[in-house]
């Protein structure tokens, strides 16, 4: 009778040979022409023509920058999530700690 151990190990033999067979003998660098690459490296590398253009929204919302602007942007984004779950009924009220046994 075959035992698990060996069951196993034929197993991964034959898991082995199967992923091995799956491969391909084809060297890249046989194959590799500058004819069938994906894009030349000059029109990869050519100036772009278009102008940077300013996002004013993104301006409009970006993060501040001072230690009383980050204060001010935490405020008010607690006090919208408390808002936000006082609108969905949860209860947001601080619950004491349970005391500790000793």
């Amino acid at each position: 009778m075959i035992s698990q151990r060996q069951r196993a190990l034929a197993f991964a033999v034959v898991a082995s040979l199967a992923v091995a067979a799956c491969g391909s003998s084809d060297k890249a660098a046989d194959a590799v022409t500058p004819e069938n690459v994906e894009m030349p490296a000059e029109s990869a590398l050519a100036p772009v023509d278009a102008a940077p253009v300013a996002d004013s929204a993104a301006a409009a919302s970006a993060a501040p920058t001072t230690t009383e602007g980050v204060a001010a942007a935490a405020g008010q984004a607690a006090a919208d999530v408390a808002a936000a779950a006082a609108a969905a009924g949860a209860d947001i009220s601080p619950t004491p700690a349970p005391a500790k046994k000793p």
